[in-house]
Protein backbone atom coordinates (compact mmCIF):
# COMPACT_ATOMS: atom_id res chain seq x y z
CA UNK A 1 0.00 0.00 0.00
CA UNK A 2 1.10 3.29 -1.30
CA UNK A 3 1.85 5.58 2.16
CA UNK A 4 2.55 9.31 2.60
CA UNK A 5 6.73 8.43 2.31
CA UNK A 6 6.45 7.23 -1.05
CA UNK A 7 4.89 10.35 -1.96
CA UNK A 8 7.38 12.50 -0.33
CA UNK A 9 10.03 10.42 -1.98
CA UNK A 10 8.97 10.17 -5.80
CA UNK A 11 8.02 14.29 -5.31
CA UNK A 12 12.01 14.96 -3.20
CA UNK A 13 10.08 16.19 -0.32
CA UNK A 14 9.49 15.83 3.43
CA UNK A 15 6.43 13.78 4.57
CA UNK A 16 5.30 16.86 6.03
CA UNK A 17 4.87 18.96 3.05
CA UNK A 18 2.71 16.28 1.53
CA UNK A 19 0.61 16.09 4.86
CA UNK A 20 0.31 20.47 4.43
CA UNK A 21 -0.42 20.14 0.69
CA UNK A 22 -3.51 17.42 1.26
CA UNK A 23 -4.70 19.73 4.43
CA UNK A 24 -4.38 23.49 3.53
CA UNK A 25 -2.71 23.88 7.04
CA UNK A 26 0.54 25.66 5.48
CA UNK A 27 1.22 27.96 2.62
CA UNK A 28 3.25 26.15 0.11
CA UNK A 29 4.72 27.16 -3.21
CA UNK A 30 3.37 26.22 -6.50
CA UNK A 31 5.72 24.63 -7.75
CA UNK A 32 5.85 22.12 -4.51
CA UNK A 33 2.30 21.46 -4.67
CA UNK A 34 2.38 20.50 -8.53
CA UNK A 35 5.06 18.07 -7.35
CA UNK A 36 3.35 16.86 -4.45
CA UNK A 37 0.25 16.25 -6.96
CA UNK A 38 1.62 14.67 -9.94
CA UNK A 39 3.50 12.15 -7.17
CA UNK A 40 0.38 11.23 -5.44
CA UNK A 41 -1.32 11.04 -9.25
CA UNK A 42 1.54 8.71 -10.29
CA UNK A 43 1.49 6.41 -7.32
CA UNK A 44 -2.25 6.63 -6.66
CA UNK A 45 -2.56 7.69 -3.21
CA UNK A 46 -5.50 7.73 -1.43
CA UNK A 47 -5.12 9.23 1.91
CA UNK A 48 -7.63 8.42 4.64
CA UNK A 49 -10.43 10.67 4.82
CA UNK A 50 -9.81 11.11 8.24
CA UNK A 51 -5.99 12.82 7.44
CA UNK A 52 -7.98 14.77 4.71
CA UNK A 53 -10.15 16.36 7.38
CA UNK A 54 -7.85 16.68 10.34
CA UNK A 55 -7.61 20.50 10.17
CA UNK A 56 -11.11 21.31 8.95
CA UNK A 57 -12.56 21.00 11.92
CA UNK A 58 -11.22 23.07 14.84
CA UNK A 59 -11.43 21.50 18.69
CA UNK A 60 -9.74 24.60 20.59
CA UNK A 61 -7.62 22.26 22.24
CA UNK A 62 -3.60 22.25 22.26
CA UNK A 63 -2.29 19.38 24.06
CA UNK A 64 0.76 19.43 25.97
CA UNK A 65 3.15 16.50 25.32
CA UNK A 66 4.81 16.28 29.33
CA UNK A 67 6.68 13.12 28.79
CA UNK A 68 7.08 11.94 32.92
CA UNK A 69 7.97 8.75 35.11
CA UNK A 70 5.39 7.27 36.48
CA UNK A 71 4.81 9.01 40.07
CA UNK A 72 7.66 11.53 39.36
CA UNK A 73 6.91 15.28 39.58
CA UNK A 74 8.85 18.23 39.18
CA UNK A 75 7.15 21.77 40.21
CA UNK A 76 8.98 23.24 37.51
CA UNK A 77 6.58 21.35 35.12
CA UNK A 78 3.21 22.10 37.22
CA UNK A 79 4.48 25.69 36.76
CA UNK A 80 4.85 25.15 33.09
CA UNK A 81 1.59 23.89 32.67
CA UNK A 82 -0.66 26.01 34.38
CA UNK A 83 1.26 29.25 32.84
CA UNK A 84 0.68 27.85 29.53
CA UNK A 85 -3.03 27.03 30.06
CA UNK A 86 -3.37 30.70 30.98
CA UNK A 87 -1.48 31.72 27.69
CA UNK A 88 -3.84 29.34 25.75
CA UNK A 89 -7.28 30.52 27.36
CA UNK A 90 -5.86 34.13 25.83
CA UNK A 91 -5.65 32.73 22.53
CA UNK A 92 -9.10 31.20 22.31
CA UNK A 93 -7.67 27.67 23.40
CA UNK A 94 -8.03 24.78 25.92
CA UNK A 95 -4.98 22.78 26.92
CA UNK A 96 -4.92 18.73 27.26
CA UNK A 97 -2.52 17.46 29.25
CA UNK A 98 -0.59 14.62 28.53
CA UNK A 99 1.65 12.55 30.38
CA UNK A 100 3.23 9.74 28.18
CA UNK A 101 6.82 8.32 29.19
CA UNK A 102 7.10 7.55 25.60
CA UNK A 103 5.45 10.10 24.22
CA UNK A 104 4.94 9.30 20.50
CA UNK A 105 2.59 6.87 20.47
CA UNK A 106 -0.30 9.52 22.72
CA UNK A 107 0.78 11.98 20.45
CA UNK A 108 0.37 10.17 16.78
CA UNK A 109 -2.98 9.04 18.70
CA UNK A 110 -4.26 12.94 19.75
CA UNK A 111 -3.23 13.66 16.06
CA UNK A 112 -4.89 11.27 14.14
CA UNK A 113 -8.04 11.22 16.26
CA UNK A 114 -8.34 15.10 15.88
CA UNK A 115 -8.81 15.49 19.53
CA UNK A 116 -6.39 18.47 19.49
CA UNK A 117 -5.26 21.29 16.56
CA UNK A 118 -1.87 21.28 18.08
CA UNK A 119 0.51 20.75 20.60
CA UNK A 120 3.09 21.99 22.88
CA UNK A 121 5.98 19.92 23.22
CA UNK A 122 8.18 19.93 26.73
CA UNK A 123 11.25 18.19 28.02
CA UNK A 124 12.40 18.74 24.49
CA UNK A 125 15.58 16.16 23.76
CA UNK A 126 18.72 17.08 21.29
CA UNK A 127 16.93 14.03 18.71
CA UNK A 128 13.72 14.42 20.02
CA UNK A 129 11.61 11.30 17.95
CA UNK A 130 8.66 13.52 18.67
CA UNK A 131 9.45 16.02 16.41
CA UNK A 132 9.48 13.90 13.07
CA UNK A 133 5.93 12.12 13.95
CA UNK A 134 4.78 15.53 14.01
CA UNK A 135 6.60 16.38 11.06
CA UNK A 136 5.61 13.06 9.67
CA UNK A 137 1.40 13.69 10.32
CA UNK A 138 2.02 16.90 9.47
CA UNK A 139 0.69 18.05 12.95
CA UNK A 140 1.04 21.59 14.13
CA UNK A 141 3.47 21.92 16.97
CA UNK A 142 5.70 24.12 18.72
CA UNK A 143 8.60 22.73 21.04
CA UNK A 144 9.51 24.50 24.74
CA UNK A 145 13.05 23.67 24.64
CA UNK A 146 15.43 23.00 21.84
CA UNK A 147 16.38 20.43 19.98
CA UNK A 148 19.88 19.87 18.40
CA UNK A 149 18.19 21.41 14.86
CA UNK A 150 16.79 24.69 15.35
CA UNK A 151 14.87 24.76 11.69
CA UNK A 152 12.71 21.47 12.28
CA UNK A 153 9.53 23.69 14.25
CA UNK A 154 8.86 26.28 15.78
CA UNK A 155 10.48 26.79 19.98
CA UNK A 156 11.73 28.88 22.81
CA UNK A 157 13.95 28.19 25.31
CA UNK A 158 16.27 30.58 27.94
CA UNK A 159 19.91 29.84 26.01
CA UNK A 160 20.62 27.29 28.51
CA UNK A 161 24.47 27.57 27.37
CA UNK A 162 24.83 31.14 27.99
CA UNK A 163 22.93 30.90 31.35
CA UNK A 164 25.51 28.62 32.52
CA UNK A 165 28.59 30.08 31.28
CA UNK A 166 27.43 33.30 33.18
CA UNK A 167 27.05 31.86 36.47
CA UNK A 168 31.24 30.55 35.91
CA UNK A 169 31.93 34.03 35.04
CA UNK A 170 30.15 35.98 37.65
CA UNK A 171 31.91 33.68 39.87
CA UNK A 172 35.15 33.92 37.99
CA UNK A 173 35.08 37.58 38.62
CA UNK A 174 34.47 37.52 42.22
CA UNK A 175 37.07 35.67 42.67
CA UNK A 176 36.63 31.93 42.42
CA UNK A 177 39.19 29.70 40.78
CA UNK A 178 37.49 26.10 42.08
CA UNK A 179 34.23 26.43 40.67
CA UNK A 180 31.97 22.70 40.72
CA UNK A 181 28.54 23.07 38.29
CA UNK A 182 26.51 20.67 39.94
CA UNK A 183 24.60 19.40 36.40
CA UNK A 184 20.77 18.04 35.81
CA UNK A 185 19.96 14.51 36.92
CA UNK A 186 21.97 11.41 35.18
CA UNK A 187 18.70 10.67 33.88
CA UNK A 188 18.07 14.21 31.40
CA UNK A 189 21.69 13.81 30.62
CA UNK A 190 21.56 10.08 29.67
CA UNK A 191 17.81 11.54 27.69
CA UNK A 192 20.01 14.21 26.15
CA UNK A 193 17.30 16.65 27.33
CA UNK A 194 18.43 20.14 26.20
CA UNK A 195 18.50 22.18 29.05
CA UNK A 196 21.16 19.03 30.17
CA UNK A 197 23.37 19.04 27.08
CA UNK A 198 23.52 22.82 27.02
CA UNK A 199 24.01 23.70 30.66
CA UNK A 200 27.17 21.73 30.95
CA UNK A 201 28.77 22.66 27.68
CA UNK A 202 28.06 26.04 28.31
CA UNK A 203 29.97 25.44 31.99
CA UNK A 204 32.69 23.72 30.11
CA UNK A 205 32.98 26.58 27.84
CA UNK A 206 33.58 28.65 30.18
CA UNK A 207 36.70 27.46 32.23
CA UNK A 208 39.17 28.25 29.41
CA UNK A 209 37.72 32.04 28.76
CA UNK A 210 37.83 32.84 32.52
CA UNK A 211 41.19 30.52 33.95
CA UNK A 212 39.07 28.70 36.49
CA UNK A 213 39.03 25.25 37.45
CA UNK A 214 35.37 24.38 36.61
CA UNK A 215 34.13 20.11 37.33
CA UNK A 216 31.25 19.46 36.07
CA UNK A 217 29.30 16.41 38.03
CA UNK A 218 25.67 14.88 37.27
CA UNK A 219 22.92 15.06 39.75
CA UNK A 220 20.49 12.48 40.28
CA UNK A 221 17.20 12.00 42.11
CA UNK A 222 18.01 9.76 44.87
CA UNK A 223 18.71 12.26 47.77
CA UNK A 224 20.52 9.93 49.69
CA UNK A 225 23.04 8.88 47.12
CA UNK A 226 23.69 12.87 46.04
CA UNK A 227 24.12 13.51 49.62
CA UNK A 228 26.99 10.92 49.46
CA UNK A 229 28.25 12.72 46.30
CA UNK A 230 28.43 16.02 48.24
CA UNK A 231 30.17 14.96 50.85
CA UNK A 232 32.84 13.80 48.73
CA UNK A 233 33.19 16.43 46.70
CA UNK A 234 33.21 19.31 49.79
CA UNK A 235 35.42 17.42 51.75
CA UNK A 236 38.41 16.37 48.91
CA UNK A 237 41.85 17.36 48.33
CA UNK A 238 40.44 20.67 46.65
CA UNK A 239 37.26 21.06 47.91
CA UNK A 240 35.25 23.86 45.50
CA UNK A 241 34.92 27.47 46.76
CA UNK A 242 31.67 28.07 44.54
CA UNK A 243 29.05 25.90 43.77
CA UNK A 244 26.34 26.32 40.83
CA UNK A 245 23.24 24.27 40.71
CA UNK A 246 21.30 23.79 37.64
CA UNK A 247 19.43 20.33 39.59
CA UNK A 248 17.52 23.15 41.22
CA UNK A 249 14.51 20.86 42.22
CA UNK A 250 16.91 19.24 44.56
CA UNK A 251 18.48 22.99 46.00
CA UNK A 252 17.20 22.50 49.42
CA UNK A 253 18.89 19.57 50.08
CA UNK A 254 21.81 20.27 48.65
CA UNK A 255 21.58 23.36 51.22
CA UNK A 256 21.24 21.08 53.97
CA UNK A 257 24.00 18.87 52.93
CA UNK A 258 26.20 21.76 53.01
CA UNK A 259 25.26 23.33 56.27
CA UNK A 260 25.82 19.41 57.62
CA UNK A 261 29.26 19.39 56.72
CA UNK A 262 29.75 22.41 58.74
CA UNK A 263 29.70 25.30 55.93
CA UNK A 264 28.44 28.97 55.50
CA UNK A 265 26.65 29.63 52.84
CA UNK A 266 28.29 32.20 51.55
CA UNK A 267 31.37 32.82 53.54
CA UNK A 268 32.68 29.41 53.08
CA UNK A 269 30.34 27.96 50.20
CA UNK A 270 29.32 30.39 47.50
CA UNK A 271 25.99 28.73 45.54
CA UNK A 272 24.65 29.79 42.34
CA UNK A 273 21.65 28.57 41.03
CA UNK A 274 20.80 28.41 37.65
CA UNK A 275 17.23 27.98 35.96
CA UNK A 276 15.47 27.74 39.38
CA UNK A 277 11.72 29.40 39.56
CA UNK A 278 10.98 32.72 40.09
CA UNK A 279 11.37 33.51 44.24
CA UNK A 280 12.59 29.83 44.51
CA UNK A 281 15.57 28.94 46.01
CA UNK A 282 14.99 26.97 49.20
CA UNK A 283 14.63 29.60 51.60
CA UNK A 284 17.79 31.80 50.90
CA UNK A 285 18.15 34.80 48.89
CA UNK A 286 20.99 33.52 46.55
CA UNK A 287 22.42 34.82 43.48
CA UNK A 288 21.13 33.00 40.71
CA UNK A 289 19.87 33.35 37.19
CA UNK A 290 15.48 32.22 37.02
CA UNK A 291 14.04 30.22 34.49
CA UNK A 292 11.43 32.64 32.91
CA UNK A 293 8.63 30.96 32.92
CA UNK A 294 5.73 33.07 32.37
CA UNK A 295 7.91 34.66 28.85
CA UNK A 296 8.39 31.21 27.74
CA UNK A 297 4.73 29.72 28.21
CA UNK A 298 3.21 32.94 26.36
CA UNK A 299 6.08 32.52 23.56
CA UNK A 300 5.66 28.63 23.27
CA UNK A 301 1.78 29.17 22.98
CA UNK A 302 1.85 31.73 20.64
CA UNK A 303 3.92 29.82 18.38
CA UNK A 304 2.05 26.66 18.41
CA UNK A 305 -1.19 28.85 17.54
CA UNK A 306 0.39 30.60 14.83
CA UNK A 307 1.59 27.09 13.40
CA UNK A 308 -2.07 26.22 13.27
CA UNK A 309 -3.60 29.12 11.61
CA UNK A 310 -0.97 28.92 8.94
CA UNK A 311 1.15 32.01 10.57
CA UNK A 312 4.11 30.02 11.00
CA UNK A 313 7.52 30.98 9.27
CA UNK A 314 9.31 28.32 6.79
CA UNK A 315 12.01 27.82 8.45
CA UNK A 316 10.63 27.78 11.78
CA UNK A 317 10.26 30.92 13.75
CA UNK A 318 12.31 30.34 17.43
CA UNK A 319 12.90 32.83 20.25
CA UNK A 320 15.93 32.00 22.32
CA UNK A 321 15.93 34.26 25.68
CA UNK A 322 19.03 35.51 27.41
CA UNK A 323 19.81 34.63 30.75
CA UNK A 324 19.86 37.39 33.59
CA UNK A 325 21.70 37.50 36.70
CA UNK A 326 18.52 38.43 39.14
CA UNK A 327 19.09 41.63 41.02
CA UNK A 328 19.97 40.63 45.25
CA UNK A 329 23.01 39.45 46.71
CA UNK A 330 26.31 39.70 44.97
CA UNK A 331 29.08 36.94 44.59
CA UNK A 332 30.78 36.57 48.02
CA UNK A 333 34.55 36.32 47.80
CA UNK A 334 36.50 32.61 48.27
CA UNK A 335 37.46 31.98 51.81
CA UNK A 336 41.45 32.00 52.07
CA UNK A 337 42.36 28.55 52.39
CA UNK A 338 43.64 26.97 55.23
CA UNK A 339 47.56 26.35 54.04
CA UNK A 340 48.99 24.58 57.12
Amino acid sequence: MTTIKDVARRAGVAPSTVSYVLSGSRKISEDTRKAVQQAIDDLGYHPRASARTLRSTRTNVLALALPRAAGGYRAVDGRFAIDISDAARSHGYDVLLMTDQEGVPGLRRIARSGQADGAILMAVEMADPRIDAMRELGFPAALLGRSADDAVLPWTDLDWEAAAALAVHELAAGGHRDIAYLATTEHEIQARRGYAIRGVAGARRAAPETGAAVRVHESTGDMAVLTRRLKGLLTGERPPTALIVQHVAALPHILAAVAAEGLRVPEDLSVMAVGNLPDDVGGRDLPRIELPVSEMSAEVTRLAVESITGQAQVPAAHRLIAPVLTPGPRVAPPRPRNTD
